[in-house]
C-alpha cells in the first residue's frame, strides 16, 4: 500500500473517531431539544465535568474502572441537577430565555473549575492495556484507544435505537415529544421523565468527555470548544433524530479531519508555508459550514428529520 492511501484511510479513521465523539455528544443534545424543547448551551459544561472527574479519579486512584464510573456519575447527577433547579422553570419561557440561562451556567461551571481546579490543564494517559496500535490494514497501523472510542460510539448508537424503538420507556420518550398533555393524562410523570432523559443525555455527554481526555487535554472551557460543531451535526442530522446525530457525526467528522489534513498541504504548491498553514486552517474550519450550508438548502429539515 502507498504511503499516501495509507495516510487517507488513517485520516478517515481519524475523522471517524472525530464522529463518533460528537455522536455522542449530539444525541444528548438533540434528544433534549427533540423531546423537551430546550436549547442547552452548557451541554458543553456536562462534557467537560465528566472529563474532569474522570481525570482526577484516574490520577488519585490510578483505576480506569473508577474513573470511567466517576466520569459517568459525575455528568449525570450534574446534568440532573441542573434540569430539577435551572430547566425545569425554563420549558413554558421562550427560547431566548433558555439561551440566557444555560449561557449563565457555562458562565457558573467555567468559573467553578477554575476555583477547584485551577487553570493548569490536565493531563490523562491512556491505560495501560489501551496503548499502542494495531494493524487495521497492510500498511495501516492504527491507536488501540481509538479504536475503542470508535466502538463505544456504535454500540451506544445501537443502544439508543433498541432503547427508543423496541421499550416502554421510548415508547413514553417519544410519545412525551409530541402528545405530552395527553403522556400526563395517561398518569405518566412527565416531569421525572423529562429529568431521566435530560440525565441520559447528559451521562452521554460526560461519556465523550473522559475518552477525550486521553488524546486531548482536559481544561476549563474545552467543551465550548466541540459544542459550535455538536450544533452544526444536529442541524445536519435533523433535530430530534438519533439517526441523523449519528450519520451527520460522522459527516462532519471525516469532512473536518480530511480537510484540516489535505487543505493546507495542497495550498503549499501556490503560495509559503506559514501562509498556506493560516489559510488553509481557517478554509478547513469554514468547511463543515458550508457543508451545512449545502443540505440545508437540498433538506431544509436536515438528513433525517425526527418527524418527517
Amino acid at each position: 500500500m502507498t504511503p499516501g492511501v495509507a495516510l487517507l484511510l488513517e485520516q478517515l479513521l481519524n475523522g471517524v473517531q472525530l464522529g463518533v465523539t460528537l455522536f455522542l455528544l449530539a444525541a444528548g443534545l438533540t434528544l433534549v431539544f427533540g423531546i423537551m424543547g430546550v436549547i442547552n448551551l452548557a451541554h458543553g459544561s456536562l462534557y467537560m465535568v465528566g472529563a474532569y472527574a474522570a481525570a482526577v479519579t484516574a490520577t488519585a486512584t490510578g483505576s480506569p474502572w473508577l474513573a470511567l464510573l466517576a466520569g459517568l456519575a459525575a455528568a449525570a447527577a450534574t446534568g440532573m441537577v441542573v434540569e430539577f433547579v435551572v430547566l425545569r422553570r425554563l420549558y413554558a419561557r421562550d427560547h431566548l430565555d433558555q439561551v440566557l440561562a444555560t449561557f449563565g451556567l457555562i458562565l457558573f461551571f467555567n468559573e467553578g473549575t477554575v476555583l477547584v481546579f485551577g487553570r493548569q490543564p490536565l493531563f490523562v494517559n491512556v491505560p495501560e492495556g489501551l496503548r499502542g496500535a494495531v494493524r487495521v490494514l497492510p500498511g495501516v497501523d492504527y491507536p488501540v484507544y481509538r479504536l475503542l472510542i470508535i466502538a463505544v460510539g456504535l454500540l451506544v448508537a445501537l443502544g439508543l435505537y433498541l432503547l427508543i424503538q423496541r421499550t416502554r420507556i421510548g415508547m413514553l420518550v417519544r410519545a412525551g415529544a409530541t402528545h405530552r398533555e395527553m403522556v400526563r393524562a395517561l398518569g405518566v410523570d412527565i416531569r421525572l421523565l423529562y429529568t431521566l432523559v435530560f440525565g441520559l443525555g447528559a451521562l452521554l455527554a460526560g461519556l465523550a468527555g473522559l475518552m477525550a481526555g486521553p488524546i486531548l487535554s482536559v481544561q476549563v472551557g474545552m467543551g465550548e470548544q466541540i459544542l459550535i460543531l455538536t450544533f452544526v451535526v444536529v442541524v445536519i442530522g435533523g433535530i430530534g433524530s438519533v439517526r441523523g446525530a449519528l450519520f451527520g457525526a460522522v459527516l462532519v467528522g471525516v469532512v473536518d479531519t480530511l480537510l484540516r489534513a489535505y487543505v493546507p498541504g495542497l495550498l503549499r504548491q501556490v503560495m509559503a508555508g506559514s501562509e498556506a498553514d493560516a489559510l488553509g486552517a481557517g478554509l478547513a474550519s469554514m468547511g463543515v459550514y458550508l457543508l451545512m450550508a449545502l443540505v440545508l438548502l437540498a433538506k431544509p429539515r436536515g438528513l433525517f428529520p425526527a418527524h418527517a
